[in-house]
């Protein structure tokens, strides 16, 4: 029998399945706040790289710039898809940037 109301495995009746829905709406809302920071924290996390480079100590551009396409393809799609993703787009776009500075400065 539908009672509005969603079940456990031992057939009791738990919490309404819409304050089930909000609360993972915000549980993913702040995982996404999270792991946009983290990305750009990652990207960021480049800046050694780049002085290392500029004071002679030269790395490899490989991984910088692979990280620097990757970014780019993912801000095309965070801004074009139907309903931008601009979580998507801010994570990524420092990537672009420092990808390819750092790739720039390891030649």
């Amino acid at each position: 029998m539908m009672t509005g109301h969603d079940t456990d495995e031992g057939g009791n009746e738990t919490a309404d399945p819409r304050a089930r829905r909000a609360g993972e709406r915000d549980a993913f809302a702040i995982v996404g706040r999270v792991a946009t920071v983290t990305a750009i924290l990652m990207y960021v996390s480049y800046i050694p790289q780049i002085i290392g480079n500029l004071h002679g100590d030269k790395s490899s551009p490989v991984q910088p710039l692979v990280a620097a396409i990757n970014c780019t393809l993912w801000v095309v799609y965070g801004f074009f898809k139907k309903e931008r993703d601009l979580p998507v787009v801010i994570a990524n776009l420092p990537g672009i940037l420092f990808g390819i500075f750092a790739a720039l400065t390891a030649f």
